[in-house]
């Protein structure tokens, strides 16, 4: 397969690799935990109704060179590419979002995540659910608990396709449901254009935020912000200005925003709609 990253050794760099890793199940679980904790979830161009680019040019440029994150049509858009170049066989994947809402609710197919298939196994591998992503590879293959370096997950048969569930405390709650079927690049654009544009798109307008570190999970929704560790209560406390919410989104996250009028200008009107 002809390579389709620019700068794959960037790439790798970003992940704290000096040599490109072999494809092999060691590699993807390493893989999607440096991914996510390396790369923010981040929807600040969906804050600013601004376009969102989904090619691979453009996703480089801006994670790999402007110190961006992205939502799932960017993080795993190209974290599909990472693998493939790697020689990993992987594809993309879309599913419908259910988390929050109930399981047989029939939503759009907004969300895109990777399956990857080593030694014969398939595996689900996502680096772009925000606050709830998976941290490590799931087995499509059994219906039964699996750890992550966080939270525990579960896949199971649902319908026709399957339902991708996470333990929260003593409740397993739904995350999205999907099913196999081929996908093309037209429908990463087609559904990242749904998600960055729709009005009734969870994410127009909106400031979501997310980073995985050890043990713990950082998370900012328009002014809130909160620490979740594992096997304690969470830390959360509401920021009171853009200026405390930009401060959050560089030096917690770890995004480099641009110095921009328009972003702080939107934050605060997010926060005061908020009030």
């Amino acid at each position: 397969m002809t390579p389709q990253l620019q700068d794959l050794d960037l790439y790798l760099r970003r992940l704290g690799y000096a040599t490109a890793p072999a494809p092999t199940l060691d590699t993807l679980r390493d893989l999607q935990l440096r991914h996510t904790s390396t790369f923010a979830f981040e929807t600040l161009a969906a804050l600013l109704h601004a376009p969102v680019a989904v090619d691979l040019p453009s996703l480089q440029r801006k994670l790999l060179q402007d110190g961006r994150g992205g939502y799932c049509y960017e993080l795993n858009r190209l974290f599909l590419a990472l693998l493939q170049d790697l020689g990993f066989e992987a594809r993309g994947v879309t599913g419908r979002v259910v988390m929050g809402g109930p399981e047989d609710a029939l939503p759009a197919r907004t969300h895109l995540f990777v399956q990857a298939t080593v030694a014969g196994v398939p595996y689900l591998a996502d680096v772009g659910f925000g606050s709830m992503v998976p941290t490590g590879p799931l087995r499509l293959d059994s219906e039964q608990p699996q750890a992550t370096p966080h939270e525990d997950y579960r896949v199971s048969r649902f319908g026709e396709g399957y339902i991708l569930r996470a333990r929260v405390g003593d409740e397993w709650r739904g995350l999205y449901v999907f099913d196999l079927q081929p996908t093309a690049e037209i429908d990463y654009v087609v559904g990242n254009w749904y998600v960055s544009t729709h009005p009734e798109s969870p994410f127009r307008g909106q400031l979501y935020a997310a980073r995985m570190g050890p043990g713990l999970r950082k998370t900012l929704r328009n002014g809130s912000y909160a620490v979740h560790r594992l096997g304690a209560a969470s830390e959360r406390r509401e920021l009171e200005d853009a200026d405390a919410v930009l401060a959050v989104l560089r030096d917690e996250l770890g995004i480099r925003v641009p110095v921009d009028r328009e972003i702080h200008a939107a934050i605060s009107q997010r926060l005061a709609l908020a009030k």
